[in-house]
């Protein structure tokens, strides 16, 4: 009694903590949720970039149209709008699927790359006027486009057509590739957080054990045992979904500065859309664990429980 007492006068607050339905040690649940949506998040932005990638190189597969030497302007706006018109041409908004290279321009770009001026002895400008047309993706394969080039090359003051054949399937082959590899590796890391945060979230109840068992000893309801828990888990995984979403826009603000041209490759209305999925699977993640977690425990015997 005296030992209490003097306890009691060292410390009051000692012995009368008690313990509070729902209450344990969240942050470490928070801090280990957070991390997992964050490496969710940043896959999930570079599978996205991946795919904007994968757009912008196959809406540059072109095919090189060249025209006769005595072309008149009219042919050449005729070919062009034939083409432009065509099925099989790339159409994107505010952009047009061709575009008119003279012979004039080519030879400018020659001379720039090569610092040689083949006219000086050859006395004229061999080059011909070319329009490039760029391919829709449901004709971007080597039949296909062998195809399309002898169909071009068929109207009148066309000279010949030509694409670069080992690209097209190459770049079709190594993308398929890297689309298996994105998937397999997203379905491991999904296996991988789910697991981290349900032993998160269950080491982080495990204080609460006999708590929840003094709760059914006095006539409480599952549903009544259940319902701190569960509230206070889907705000903490809210809360985690948050933070990730934070630290995930200042590294690709961080990113953005530091290399050139990322930001093109990222949608501001996407980002926004993974933020908002984070925060939304946080929640769900978290009640789902702790719900999981809960039912174990109020099904253990007493014996378990120790």
């Amino acid at each position: 009694m005296i030992e209490k007492q003097t306890l009691l006068a060292a410390d009051p607050k000692k012995f009368k903590k008690k313990k509070k339905l729902g209450s344990y040690q969240y942050v470490s649940v928070i801090f280990s949720i957070t991390l997992a949506l964050f490496v969710i998040g940043l896959f999930g932005i570079l599978v996205l970039q991946a795919q904007q990638l994968t757009a912008n190189i196959k809406s540059n597969i072109e095919l090189q149209v060249y025209l006769n030497k005595e072309v008149s302007q009219n042919q050449i706006n005729r070919i062009e709008t034939e083409l432009a018109g065509s099925p099989y041409a790339l159409k994107l908004e505010g952009e047009k699927p061709t575009t008119f290279i003279s012979k004039e321009e080519a030879a400018k770009a020659f001379i720039a790359q090569t610092g040689e001026d083949f006219s000086e002895f050859l006395g004229d400008n061999p080059l011909r006027d070319a329009i490039t047309l760029r391919i829709a993706e449901d004709y971007q394969s080597n039949a296909k486009l062998d195809s399309l080039s002898n169909r071009i090359e068929s109207i009148s003051g066309v000279y010949e057509v030509t694409y670069v054949e080992n690209l097209v399937d190459s770049i079709n082959s190594n993308l398929t590739k890297i689309g298996l590899v994105l998937v397999a590796i997203s379905a491991i890391l999904t296996f991988v957080v789910i697991l981290l945060i349900n032993n998160t979230i269950k080491l982080a109840l495990f204080s609460q054990r006999f708590l929840i068992r003094s709760m059914q000893l006095v006539g409480a309801k599952s549903s009544f045992i259940r319902g701190p828990f569960l509230k206070k888990s889907f705000l903490h995984g809210i809360i985690a979904g948050l933070i990730a979403s934070a630290l995930l826009f200042g590294l690709l603000t961080f990113a953005n500065q530091k290399i050139e041209g990322l930001e093109s490759l990222q949608s501001q209305q996407l980002m926004l859309i993974v933020f908002g999925v984070l925060v939304i699977i946080g929640g769900i993640m978290a009640y789902y664990s702790t719900a999981r977690a809960m039912n174990k425990y109020l099904k253990m015997s007493l014996d378990e429980l120790y």
